[in-house]
């Protein structure tokens, strides 16, 4: 089991910039994948990036060149620095961790971006 706590979230202006936190209750050492999810309203919930332990990386092409995923295990956390922010990414942000056949996620991270 884990708890995961997002972080960062608020609002910004078009080509603006947030970074968010998603910190775990316990060590993501040996966490294969962490992934952060979005889901706009009216939306189904869609995968942002992902990343292994072994720092891979994967991002959806709405993002791609925009948003950078990272995770420090040292402190359990992983991270999603998004830059030139556009009101399309307004959304809910979820951190998402399956282990085995559960997902976990946390309680999620609002950004608004303003025209």
């Amino acid at each position: 089991q884990v708890q995961l706590v997002e972080s960062g979230g608020g609002l910004v202006q078009a080509g603006g910039s947030l970074r968010l936190s998603c910190t775990a209750s316990r060590s993501i050492f040996s966490i294969n994948v962490m992934a952060w999810y979005r889901q706009a309203p009216g939306n189904q919930r869609e995968l942002v990036a992902d990343i292994t332990s072994r720092g891979n990386t994967n991002y959806a092409d709405s993002v791609k060149g925009r948003f950078t995923i990272s995770r420090d295990n040292a402190k359990n956390t992983m991270y999603l620095q998004m830059n030139s922010l556009k009101p399309e990414d307004t959304a809910v942000y979820y951190c998402t961790v399956p282990l085995g056949s559960v997902h976990y996620s946390g309680q999620g991270t609002q950004v608004t971006v303003s025209a």
